[in-house]
């Protein structure tokens, strides 16, 4: 039924079979990449530089052999620009995940420390039940080694939110903004700078705008994300969670995102880019995400930025929301 295991292989046959497929291997430097982030770990990223059989193109299948021109050097160098970005992007995340918490938590605690606890002052469809479970636990593992959380268990019946609120992750806050009622979704996005005219949507986006703000579905795509990150995942070329577009493509600097919808990494980032100029003006986060595109994405020869759902233009983008930039990638 399955087939077997394959057999592991040494490092020199590793480089053999790689040599054998058509990539130029600088042997030493394989060596050492080989033996630091391993043979299947590399995969994910000399995956792209397979050629692509011509009988599947809606769904690329990819023979063994590598394209004309294929080095491990560039593989190599694809590997750490992945890996510089995942660290900026993790540390962007990092901001919007606390502005986040903080701007949820103040809405819930004006309605009283405890208040996260009435499934009431959620919506209808919102599984309160099933979030408090997970919210508990988070605080029953933390109190092992929490000083804090230890004086209001011994102190306190119950938990405020503000102690709660430490102990819980993007997608803990992720799904509670989506719990909350409409009004309190469009204050928080408000506050973002996600400010929409609902005249200007049509239809069903129109109506959708009324019962569910856009920003939660693209806090689920940045969990996505940030899960990605923090367990060290490929990112470049990763397809997402689709968040519709339709209703931020109406604010100012929005714009070059994707019509219909964004379930690649460029609309994420800039999404992220537009939430952090807002979390903290200045912020120099959008100018090192576009420098490293520029000086490290640039160079590899046999990648494109429309593999990450960069426009062409995308350097006007970044501009747009106060970024200067001094080349445009491929």
């Amino acid at each position: 039924m399955d087939e077997q295991v394959k057999d592991p292989t040494t490092i020199d046959e590793q480089i053999h079979i790689l040599s054998e497929r058509g990539m130029r291997v600088d042997a030493d430097l394989a060596r050492q990449w080989l033996r630091s982030v391993s043979y299947y770990r590399m995969s994910g990223y000399w995956y792209p530089y397979r050629e692509q059989l011509e009988s599947a193109p809606r769904m690329p299948v990819r023979a063994d052999t590598f394209v004309q021109g294929s080095t491990f050097t560039e593989v190599a160098g694809l590997y750490e620009f992945d890996r510089k970005l995942r660290t900026l992007v993790h540390d962007g995340i990092e901001r919007i995940e606390i502005a986040l918490r903080t701007r949820v938590g103040e809405w819930i605690v004006a309605r009283g420390p405890l208040a996260y606890e009435a499934k009431d002052l959620f919506r209808p469809d919102f599984d309160h039940k099933s979030w408090l479970t997970t919210a508990r636990r988070r605080l029953k593992r933390a109190e092992g080694n929490n000083a804090a959380i230890r004086h209001y268990s011994e102190k306190y019946e119950g938990y405020p939110f503000w102690v709660l609120a430490e102990t819980l992750d993007f997608a803990d806050i992720s799904k509670l903004y989506a719990g909350l009622p409409i009004n309190a979704q469009h204050e928080i996005s408000y506050s973002f700078g996600f400010v929409i005219d609902p005249l200007r949507l049509k239809g069903k986006h129109r109506k959708n705008y009324y019962s569910r703000d856009p920003l939660a579905r693209w806090c689920e795509q940045l969990t996505v994300v940030r899960n990605v990150c923090a367990h060290h995942g490929r990112l470049f070329n990763r397809n997402l969670l689709p968040a519709s577009t339709v209703a931020f493509r109406t604010i100012d600097g929005l714009e070059p995102l994707p019509e219909g919808q964004s379930d690649k990494l460029f609309g994420a980032l800039l999404v992220m880019a537009f939430m952090l100029n807002s979390i903290s003006p200045g912020t120099s986060w959008t100018a090192k995400v576009s420098g490293l595109v520029q000086d490290e994405y640039a160079q590899l020869h046999l990648r494109s930025v429309t593999e990450m759902g960069f426009p062409h233009d995308w350097a006007s983008s970044f501009s747009h929301l106060g970024i200067k930039r001094h080349k445009q990638c491929p």
